[in-house]
Order: structure tokens, then C-alpha cells, then sequence
């Protein structure tokens, strides 16, 4: 099972919401992947970002730097190659990243 996978199922198993993965390697140099997903409060979007670094620390992948951990509103967890974005459902509706990088390929 490859790491993206991996990372839908931890996920998913903690009910993520409107789960979503960019391919954005061909667009930017930022990273290669973005995984999006959205939380119903701030205890859910924590344990979702946990579940997310468990599994990529199990991979043997770093946290390279997180973000938003306190207020639990937006979560950026970067792992390098992949970025994840836990968002509430009201600042995923505002920033609304699949639209800002509507040239990435859904995977």
C-alpha cells in the first residue's frame, strides 16, 4: 500500500471529511502532494493530524513543520513531499484550496 493510501485510510479512520488529495508535483516545487481534509471540531481535527503524523512517522517520514495545532481552525502538517491540511468546515470553505490549485490532478 503506498504512503498516500495509507494516509486516506488513517484518516478515514477518524471520520475526515470531504477527504481529498492533490497531485501538485507538476505545478509547484513546494511539494508533490497535498492531502485535504476537514474536521468537525477542534478535538477531531487534532486527532486527525495526529493519525496523519503517526502513520507518516511509521513510513520513517519527519514532520518537517506543523501549523494551527492551538486554534485547530486550519492544521498544516508538512512532511517535505506531502502536505496536509486539516481544515473546520468554515475555513475550508473560505480558503478553498481545491479551487487555488484547480490545475492539480485529483488523485
Amino acid at each position: 500500500m503506498d504512503l498516500i493510501e495509507k494516509l486516506r485510510e488513517a484518516l478515514d479512520k477518524k471520520f475526515a471529511e470531504d477527504l481529498v488529495v492533490l497531485d501538485i508535483g507538476n505545478i509547484t516545487t513546494i511539494a508533490d502532494y497535498f492531502v485535504i481534509a476537514s474536521g468537525g471540531n477542534a478535538p477531531q481535527i487534532r486527532a486527525l493530524a495526529a493519525a496523519a503524523e503517526e502513520t507518516m512517522l511509521k513510513d520513517g517520514r519527519k514532520l518537517r513543520h506543523a501549523e494551527g495545532l492551538g486554534s485547530a481552525n486550519w492544521v498544516l502538517l508538512d512532511f517535505g513531499e506531502i502536505i496536509v491540511h486539516i481544515f473546520d468546515k468554515e475555513s475550508r470553505a473560505f480558503y478553498s484550496l481545491e479551487r487555488v490549485w484547480g490545475d492539480a490532478k485529483m488523485v
